[in-house]
């Protein structure tokens, strides 16, 4: 389900150049662009994942309740919140149904998720930080759209649960990082999402207050600032992985924290404030298109290799 995070990621990408086209003056047909590009890799990873889900033997139950893939099911729901906002910019009334139905669809799978958890058979081995993404996030996530859409009440209450649960979340990941083996390579990317929560809850609260910075705007950006400074240690573990769809988990978390830095430049205007702006969209646009550029190739070459070893088994057979 990793394949998840990429209608997650280009919904976030699409979120930066919304907000940098509120900053800078832009035309508004660029960020409509982008949404449209984020909602039709949603439709089409819905769609591969409707059809191979028909040809599994394990019904879709016992997918949600794998302890390392289950909880990034997650992804859809968040993902079409940011498609909700984005539509609501142009087309309100849409918009808003679209961002209502996907909180609940959220808010649903959160809370049989976690009653799953509640069962006492997870491993602490087995989590890892797409586990924020269940409830943590998709309530941060909530509370920013459904601020955006005009939702006040629902955006508060959303914002309570994404806080209390990041909290919850963190001491069970820190435990599990600090306490038991290393996470397998394929899960190190998932690092990254810890960025993502404080950076959400920022943009999150400073919509809810209409724009105006507070102290708890404050305080949520520097725990995102600490947040970036882990990750920027954690760079040499990542240098060493190899390339994997997996990648795509950064995407999100950099679009997070490139959109609150261009809310503070635009908030602070300081010297070159625009220039740094553009600096800071063409930086997480290109690690975008990089990821998304090395995704084809790698499922070009995979898929080669996989047609040389069926036509070499086949020879043998034939032989």
């Amino acid at each position: 389900m990793n394949t998840l995070a990429i209608p997650l990621g280009l919904a976030g990408l699409a979120q930066v150049w919304s907000v940098a086209t509120s900053a800078l003056g832009l035309p508004v047909e660029l960020r409509q662009a982008f949404w449209l590009i984020a909602a039709i890799a949603w439709i089409w990873t819905l769609a591969v994942h409707l059809h191979r889900g028909t040809r599994s033997d394990q019904p879709l139950s016992h997918q949600l309740m794998h302890f390392a893939q289950g909880p990034l099911a997650a992804i859809l729901p968040i993902a079409a919140m940011l498609l909700g906002a984005g539509l609501h910019r142009t087309i309100p009334i849409a918009g808003t149904v679209l961002t209502l139905i996907s909180i609940a669809a959220a808010v649903a799978f959160a809370a049989w998720i976690l009653s799953f958890w509640m069962r006492g058979e997870m491993p602490l081995e087995s989590v890892h930080g797409g586990y924020f993404l269940p409830i943590s996030a998709a309530g941060l996530v909530g509370a920013l759209t459904a601020a955006e859409t005009g939702l006040d009440w629902l955006a508060v209450g959303s914002f309570a649960v994404g806080i209390f649960f990041w909290l919850v979340i963190s001491v069970f990941f820190l435990l599990r990082l600090a306490l038991r083996p290393a996470m397998p390579a394929p899960l190190v990317p998932t690092l990254a999402i810890m960025v993502a929560p404080p950076a959400v809850a920022s943009a999150a609260w400073l919509t809810i207050s209409g724009g105006q910075p507070n102290h708890l705007f404050e305080g949520l950006t520097a725990m995102t600032a600490f947040m970036v400074l882990i990750q920027l240690m954690l760079l040499p573990r990542y240098g060493t992985l190899p390339f994997s769809l997996g990648f795509w988990s950064f995407t999100f978390p950099a679009a997070s924290v490139a959109a609150l830095a261009i809310t503070w430049l635009h908030l602070l205007q300081p010297f070159a404030w625009q220039a740094i702006t553009v600096g800071v969209l063409a930086a997480v646009t290109i690690l975008v298109v990089s990821i998304a550029t090395k995704s084809i190739l790698w499922l070009i070459a995979t898929s080669r290799a996989g047609r040389r070893q069926r036509s070499a088994a086949e020879k043998q057979t034939i032989g």
